[in-house]
Parts: C-alpha cells; sequence; structure tokens
C-alpha cells in the first residue's frame, strides 16, 4: 500500500522526538514544575516515539522521573491523555488568516493538517477517533476551534449556515480519509511496501482486473501531497460550483413584468351596461 512522503531535514539524522522526550524527563520533570502542558507534551513525545501502546500512566511517569499516582492530578485516567494529545495536536492547525479567498484558505489547511499528520503518524487514529467519543459541546475547546474557525469562513465566504456545515463534514471527511489512506503502515501493516504492492497488483487476474493491474505503478509510486492537491481541488471546484448556483438561485429576478401573459385585460362592461 502506498507509503508516506518523508520529509528528511538536515537533522534526520537524530531523533528528535526522542530527545523531546529525554528533555521533559530531565528538565521539565524532575527539575521544573509540572503541569497539565508539560505532562501532555511529554506524552505526546512519548507516543511520537513508541507509538500509543506504550502510553500509559506509568510509563509516562517514568519519562518524567515522578511518581505516576501524582500524574492524576493533570490527566484523570488514560482517556484524558489522549483527548489532551489530540487537543494538543490540532492546536497546532492555524486557519490561515485574511488576504486570501476562501478556497485558498481551505486548501491551505488541508496541507497544514497533512504536515501535522506526517509530523505525529501515531496519532492520527487519535485525530479521526477521539472526537468522536465525546459529545460535541463536552469536547476539549481545542479539538472545537478549527470546526468553528471552518463555519465562519465558509459562512463569511456566502454559504448558509446549515450547507457551511455540510462542507465542514465533507472537507474534513475527506482529510481524514486521504490521512488515514497515506498513513495506513502505521495504522493497519507496517510492513508493506510499494515492492509488494505493485507484486500484488500484477497477480491479479488481467480479465477481472485490467484497469488496477494497468494502474500497479500509478498506486506504488504513491504521491500524498499530489494526491492530496488533486483531491482538494476536485472539492473546491464542486463546492465554489454549489456555492455560485445557490447564489443565483436564491437572487430575485429584476425587470420581468408580473403578469407575462400577452392576454388583453377584460374590459367588458359589467351585465346592465350591455343591457342598455
Amino acid at each position: 500500500m502506498p507509503s508516506p512522503t518523508r520529509h528528511a531535514g538536515p537533522d534526520a539524522a537524530e531523533d528528535p522526538v526522542g530527545d523531546a522526550a529525554s528533555q521533559a524527563s530531565t528538565g521539565r520533570g524532575r527539575r521544573g514544575r509540572l503541569s497539565r502542558q508539560v505532562v501532555l507534551t511529554a506524552a505526546l513525545a512519548l507516543v511520537d516515539a513508541e507509538g500509543l501502546e506504550a502510553l500509559s500512566m506509568r510509563r509516562l511517569g517514568a519519562v518524567l522521573g515522578r511518581d505516576p499516582m501524582g500524574l492524576y492530578r493533570y490527566a484523570t485516567n488514560r482517556a484524558d491523555l489522549l483527548d489532551g494529545i489530540t487537543e494538543l495536536v490540532l492546536g497546532q492547525l492555524v486557519i490561515p488568516a485574511e488576504g486570501v479567498d476562501w478556497q485558498e484558505q481551505l486548501r491551505a489547511t488541508a496541507h497544514d493538517f497533512r504536515a501535522l499528520a506526517l509530523a505525529h503518524p501515531h496519532v492520527v487514529p487519535l485525530l479521526v477517533t477521539r472526537p468522536l467519543s465525546t459529545p460535541l459541546g463536552l469536547r476539549p475547546l481545542g479539538t472545537l476551534r478549527p470546526l468553528e474557525q471552518i463555519l465562519a469562513l465558509l459562512i463569511d465566504a456566502g454559504f448558509a449556515p446549515a450547507d457551511a456545515l455540510h462542507v465542514y463534514r465533507a472537507y474534513y471527511g475527506f482529510l481524514y480519509g486521504h490521512i488515514l489512506n497515506e498513513l495506513q503502515e502505521f495504522v493497519v501493516d507496517p510492513e508493506e511496501n510499494e515492492d509488494l504492492l505493485r507484486l500484488g497488483l500484477h497477480r491479479l487476474p488481467a480479465r477481472s482486473f485490467p484497469h488496477l493491474r494497468a494502474l500497479a505503478p500509478a498506486l506504488a509510486d504513491y504521491d500524498g501531497a499530489g494526491e492530496l492537491e488533486a483531491g482538494i481541488t476536485i472539492l473546491l471546484t464542486g463546492l465554489t460550483t454549489q456555492l455560485h448556483t445557490t447564489a443565483t438561485s436564491s437572487t430575485p429576478t429584476r425587470g420581468i413584468p408580473e403578469h407575462t401573459s400577452h392576454q388583453a385585460p377584460d374590459r367588458s362592461e359589467p351585465s346592465d351596461r350591455l343591457d342598455a
């Protein structure tokens, strides 16, 4: 299956996530004062480094150099930790400031969301599932801010409030689907790679799956950023058309007479005059 596109920088050989966990332990945990922010930051670093399965109060206490029981002051249980990590990551998603049109704002947000997912691939399942586990009004406020900001953006662009909500759901549904597809090696099968994908597709019966066989090289040579750009362009094109269609249909028609019939008006006199 497709592998995520990597962006290796000059320090790619280093382990910045491991360094963050170590820094939280020796700097903030043992010598500094704990806070919910410190605990969640260390938890995120632990998940980034070792995966969701590694996260527990005991393991987090070891990372921070603290008694695990003391951490319950900042997170009531593991579920609270997971919600906090989700809020911490989504808090990094910034809707672009004014100055560009709504389509470009949504396009930029989509690529920023993908960048966050690539930076925290083990958190991706949380981004999709944790908000759904809590009633909307009880979710951490940080997880609701993107919703509020996108709704404001769409309503300001001219969408009716209810339509803006539909657009938001379609938009984030597309983003979640794309990210899960691109990062599925972390979610489903870490051992699968492009060669195995290509080999598997070419083993399909040619008569039954001609298109999949023909597209095997393209499916294997997956470009996450390119796929996202193509998908978001299709989505935005449709949304723009819908917005213009809705605006046109809701605009009152001007200059058309109220009566369009060419029949002459009835000028007949009352019956008593006709009898005269």
